[in-house]
């Protein structure tokens, strides 16, 4: 595996690493804060910056975050952005390829290898809108990300292509964002990416990420219904009023790690 001493993590909630467990700084973990504790034990003196915020869209991402990083001179970047894009109804995808891959191809100018990932394309949804979503995300994978990874030569994880990963338990209830136990699995299949091979530092062997949890106990009619009413009052209503006033859950929200440092 190559040492990397400079690692920055860009992007929007998937990166900021939102309902994965507290740290010490009451800031939500993520899968990159793993990832960068992890490099650090091989003893390389890793220092890691987190710019991502969630909500950000792509050109948000674009113009904030990809200069300060590039500033910051890393030999690793993660990059994953498009997402929020993807959710608004009516997007244009066609308009997000350019400047996705304009960014990409600045970050690799920099000389650093760079992670890209494909969205996920489903919190264990069904139904119509949960299909016509993942429909359009599986376009933004198809016609963007993966294109883009093949073109710049970025390391791509690909976690749409992972089964085991749309199971709703590894979400947080608002159903767009992952829990502890997606953030670990994200973690360990960009470790894996990376070329780490050691059982300890993967959490577990080779591809664990990829196993499905044990199945779930059916779910009754009246849980269902319950749920479903519980997302839409607590999760879904909220993110349209959100829309419609033009405002972001990460109006108020600063990066938590502006600056390269050793990681917690």
């Amino acid at each position: 595996m190559r040492r990397f001493d400079r690692f920055v993590a860009l992007g929007d909630s998937f990166t900021e690493g939102l309902h994965d467990r507290l740290g010490p700084d009451g800031r939500h973990v993520g899968w990159a804060d793993r990832v960068a504790a992890s490099l650090a034990t091989s003893g390389s003196g890793l220092h890691y910056a987190n710019l991502a915020v969630r909500g950000r869209l792509l050109a948000e991402v674009v113009a904030e975050q990809v200069p300060v990083a590039a500033a910051l001179e890393p030999d690793l970047v993660s990059f994953h952005a498009g997402g929020n894009d993807v959710l608004r109804p009516g997007v244009d995808l066609d308009s997000l390829a350019a400047p996705y891959d304009a960014a990409v191809a600045s970050l690799r100018a920099t000389g650093a290898e760079v992670l890209l990932f494909t969205v996920l394309e489903r919190a264990g949804g069904t139904g119509r809108l949960a299909d016509g979503l993942a429909r359009r995300i599986a376009a933004f994978n198809g016609r963007v990300v993966r294109p883009s990874a093949q073109r710049h030569g970025a390391i791509l994880v690909d976690l749409a292509a992972v089964r085991a990963l749309h199971d709703r338990r590894l979400w947080h209830e608002d159903r767009l964002h992952l829990a502890a136990e997606g953030h670990r699995r994200v973690g360990a299949a960009v470790l894996e990416a990376l070329g780490v091979e050691d059982e300890a530092v993967l959490d577990g062997p080779a591809g664990w990420w990829r196993v499905p949890l044990p199945a779930a106990p059916r779910a009754t009619f009246a849980g269902t219904v319950a749920g479903e009413a519980r997302w839409v009052s607590r999760h879904l209503l909220p993110w349209v009023g959100r829309r419609l006033r033009g405002v972001s859950s990460g109006d108020a929200v600063t990066c938590k790690r502006p600056e390269l440092s050793p990681p917690a």
